[in-house]
């Protein structure tokens, strides 16, 4: 072909889909607009760029960000071998952010306007608006909104209701948020979490606010993946070398949840092939921790709540570390069901714990879901002149929270 278009792995599922779009590739990925998709971006191989460049008038650089050091890189092997192809990038394509499928769209067909108009159909398959006199429903008011958050009957949910009461307490504190589901805390309705810098860092990115100079003591979450990852050295030993003072949460679910349930160092599962079972507090002591808490049963808010406050007035000097535990809701379900269903097909009685609510008692002030957030937790309206505010209302998703 005379145009061809150049891109990093990542970006070919939408390259191909703008090029489904336009109607110039099929549902399985064939296409007659050439593709190099590059596998790793460094090193960039000379030979095999310019053998994909030959015959071309002009090939297109899907690179996000900025610079867009993969198209000048290609551009000098051009110009060093004398090849006349036209390089293009971001002429097309926004010099910064998301190269989202809209975006695509727009980009690869204005290159192919401007250097292969004959490849493209008289009318595109799929444009980003459609047509004047076109009617669709509006989303909005069709599918309710559901912000990411924690799942039903997660066990990370209470600890952060539990810093929350802490800090209606005590006040605010800088809260160093890390890489995991529990990084969720950082939107409503609990709206902890300052910083984030990366897997295993939660703790280490907080380092400059336990200074002996701040008047109180950060908190930082690290999940359980993120601790055997990096948190145990690069966050737990340089708290106890540095002697830090500020106070770390470490939350264990089990598993590597956020990623699909994956066993770790301290999962407490039987893995054929993986050695399980090592306990984070071991781990947390051998580094030199004095002040360690371990809460057995995240449920327990107000036991939460306590360790948290106690790590936070504490006299004592040094990293407060606190290991909260509790199986991964998801995990467990899915650990469970097959049990339940067997129970259920061999005759036996099960019993679902679930929770609800009291609409005689219900004030309809809703602090449970300002505290909780659970996607289970709604609202609803009641048939009482005397009482305009709605009641709250659990609704058949409800897992009993660990019960």
């Amino acid at each position: 072909g005379s145009v061809g278009i150049v891109m990093q792995g990542g970006m070919y599922n939408s390259v191909i889909r703008a090029l489904q779009r336009l109607g110039l590739a099929d549902t399985y990925g064939e296409t007659d607009v050439p593709l190099y998709v590059l596998n790793a971006v460094y090193p960039l191989i000379d030979d095999e760029f310019l053998a994909f460049c030959e015959g071309k008038q002009a090939v297109l650089v899907v690179e996000e960000g900025q610079p867009n050091y993969i198209e000048q890189v290609f551009a000098a092997m051009l110009h060093k071998a004398g090849r006349g192809t036209k390089l293009v990038g971001k002429e097309h394509l926004p010099m910064a952010g998301e190269y989202t499928g809209q975006i695509m769209l727009d980009g690869i067909g204005s290159f192919l306007r401007a250097n292969a108009p004959h490849l493209l159909p008289g009318e595109v398959r799929a444009p980003n608006k459609l047509g004047e006199g076109v009617d669709t429903a509006d989303l909005i008011n069709v599918v309710p909104g559901r912000p990411p958050g924690f799942c039903v009957g997660c066990p990370e949910r209470p600890i952060f209701a539990a810093t929350k009461l802490v800090e209606q307490e005590l006040g605010k504190h800088h809260i160093a948020s890390d890489i995991g589901c529990h990084l969720f805390s950082i939107m409503p309705p609990f709206e902890l979490g300052a910083t984030t810098m990366g897997y295993g860092l939660g703790p280490a990115s907080a380092s400059a606010f336990n200074s002996p100079e701040a008047k109180r003591r950060s908190i930082s979450f690290v999940g359980d993946g993120g601790f055997w990852h990096n948190g145990l050295t690069s966050s737990i030993g340089n708290a106890v070398f540095n002697r830090n003072d500020g106070v770390i949460v470490i939350v264990d679910n089990f598993y590597s949840a956020a990623t699909g349930g994956q066993d770790i160092l301290s999962s407490r599962a039987n893995n054929r092939t993986k050695s399980t079972k090592h306990p984070i507090d071991e781990a947390v002591k051998g580094m030199g921790v004095k002040w360690l808490r371990h809460i057995d049963r995240t449920y327990d808010v107000g036991k939460m709540r306590a360790a948290l406050r106690e790590a936070l007035t504490t006299e004592e000097k040094g990293p407060k570390v606190i290991v909260a535990s509790s199986e991964c809701m998801l995990n467990r379900q899915r650990r469970e069901k097959p049990l339940v269903d067997k129970a259920i097909k061999g005759g036996e009685r099960v019993v679902k714990p679930k929770f609800g609510v009291d609409e005689d008692i219900c004030t309809g002030d809703h602090a449970c879901m300002r505290l909780s957030g659970c996607p289970s937790l709604s609202v609803k309206s009641l048939d009482d002149p005397l009482r305009d505010d709605p009641v709250a209302s659990i609704d058949q998703n409800c897992v009993g929270c660990g019960n």
